[in-house]
């Protein structure tokens, strides 16, 4: 049992490693990390009056939001400009139209004072609506300029309150500026359509979503999302496929990205030379509404039209961003007219369809991982214990079984004729 929970795991580790290899490409030489200017993080606190509920810890909402902020706030990195921003924290009343604008930036991004914030934080007492669009939009303000990373963290208890300003379309609005900010999302105790809406604006930026439930994991997950905000940005390189493989530009391995109308071919191409390999993903966004039931495709072709290797996946709705990927290795060769670099065409292709009514300009984002590394070597090929080179090993296992078998054979027959003897 311990030997295959072992085995297990070691499959386990190698299959991520190999999925980390395609999909985080090393030493590209476009999309590299940037990060010279400090990351910043916008806390956006939902302070609206269903914050006084009891029900977290057997306390209320908000103070378990006031404690978590407290402990975030001693472990924030030292690199990281952290603001907070508040929705409906000052308007008591029922006019909606008042209560709509209620957004205020409680402590603004920037080096952080601890003490002064925490300050700020204790004086918070739930009032009003839940304006989470307007509040994106001003959170999105407060973090602009600068290359760093960006970083929005909503936490909410409730849905918007504010509509026909829909916060999803908010965040899709954010998203198609290119501006590289994310938008996490967290829900206390959420319901089916609180949980719908926080979903649908962490995946128009690439964010997440997390439904907590209690003081500890609230502080736990702000905290990871605050860190993550530390790490090296990788900023895409915009470039645009053609219709037609000779057409296509030639990419170096980077990241990139693109934009693809519905139903639309993109074409891109890549020089891989003997003993390479190939390894490519992509990602394509639902930035608006769109039809369940979609697909993308990835082939690499021959610049002759031949299928080399496909990758495809689908989807039903369920997410806004759909990805696959493909592995390619090219074999070294003896012969020196073959020791050119190979054209391979890398063609993506969507299904997705909208409702009438939806624009379908500009097309949807695209965004392309390229890597071209050493080929695996005999010694370090990952695949020499597949089916490929494997047989031997097949063969030693069915050897040593008819031998075992024969001795196990022999050994019964030994004692079968002692005990008949005595």
């Amino acid at each position: 049992m311990i030997t295959r929970t072992r085995l297990a795991a070691g499959a386990c580790a190698l299959l991520a490693a190999l999925v980390g290899g395609m999909a985080f490409p090393a030493g590209a030489s476009a999309g590299e990390p940037t990060g010279e200017d400090a990351p910043k993080v916008d806390l956006v606190l939902d302070v609206s009056g269903s914050m006084r509920t009891r029900d977290i810890d057997g306390g209320t909402r908000m103070a378990a939001a006031k404690q978590a902020f407290n402990e975030v706030l001693d472990a924030t990195p030292e690199e990281v400009q952290l603001g907070i921003r508040t929705l409906g924290a000052d308007y008591p009343g029922d006019d909606r139209k008042t209560g709509c604008k209620d957004t205020a930036q409680l402590y603004p991004v920037g080096p952080l004072d601890r003490t002064e914030a925490k300050t700020a934080v204790a004086t918070l007492s739930p009032t009003g609506w839940t304006p989470i669009g307007p509040a994106l939009l001003k959170a999105a303000d407060d973090l602009d300029g600068g290359d760093g990373s960006k970083r929005i963290v909503l936490i909410s208890d409730g849905e918007d309150t504010c509509a026909p300003l829909d916060p999803c379309e908010v965040a899709r609005e954010i998203a198609a500026k290119g501006i590289g900010l994310t938008i996490d999302t967290l829900g206390l105790v959420p319901n089916t359509k609180m949980r719908q809406q926080l979903s649908c604006i962490a995946e128009a930026t690439g964010g997440t979503y997390t439904s907590v439930e209690h003081t500890e994991e609230l502080t736990d997950k702000v905290n990871q999302l605050v860190d993550r905000a530390a790490d090296p940005v990788v900023t895409p390189v915009a470039t645009e496929g053609a219709d037609a493989c000779a057409k296509a530009p030639t990419l170096k391995s980077g990241l990139y990205t693109d934009r693809e109308e519905f139903g639309q071919q993109r074409w891109y191409r890549v020089d891989v030379a003997p003993g390479q390999e190939l390894r490519a993903s992509v990602s394509v966004g639902a930035d608006r509404a769109v039809n369940p039931s979609y697909g993308v495709l990835l082939r690499a072709v021959t610049v002759h039209g031949r299928e080399i290797v496909r990758g495809e996946a689908a989807g039903n709705g369920r997410t806004d961003v759909l990805s696959t990927g493909l592995r390619y290795p090219k074999a070294e060769s003896d012969d020196e007219d073959d020791a050119a670099a190979e054209a391979v065409c890398l063609q993506v292709t969507n299904s997705f369809s909208v409702a009438s009514g939806v624009k379908t300009t500009p097309g949807l984002p695209l965004e392309l991982t390229v890597d071209v590394v050493d080929g695996p070597g005999d010694s370090d090929d990952v695949a020499a214990f597949g089916l490929g080179r494997g047989w031997w090993l097949l063969g030693l296992l069915v050897l040593v079984g008819f031998v075992a078998g024969l001795l196990w054979g022999w050994l019964s027959r030994w004692r079968f004729a002692i005990w008949r003897t005595n």
